[in-house]
This record gives structure tokens, sequence and C-alpha cells, in this order.
């Protein structure tokens, strides 16, 4: 599990704005872009290339 202290660091990739964790606990959301960011390994995969577009269930 992704621990706070890195997610309070984390930033968008493509805007700079702040993220958070999905419900599912699985990926990095940026609701600013709609944009969320896969978590491999307990390890947030921050590429603008990998990121998938943000459904309203995945928030």
């Amino acid at each position: 599990m992704l621990q706070k202290e890195l997610l309070e660091i984390l930033a968008c990739p493509q805007c700079k704005g702040p993220v958070n964790l999905n419900k599912e606990l699985n990926g990095i959301v940026c609701p600013a872009c709609r944009l969320i960011y896969e978590i491999r390994d307990d390890i947030p995969v921050m590429l603008i290339d990998e990121a998938k577009p943000l459904h309203e269930h995945d928030t």
C-alpha cells in the first residue's frame, strides 16, 4: 500500500496539480486532468503516456 507521506508529495506529471488514491487503492487520480495512474507492485507509474482516462466509477 502507498504510504501517506509519498502520496502527499506526488503531483500529476501533466498539470502538476494534486492527486489522490482511487476507491480501489490501485490507482492515483488527477481530478483536474481526469487521468488515473496505475499502481504496480506498490509503485505509482506516474508517466503521462501510461495514464488512462478517468471514468466516473474510478474516482
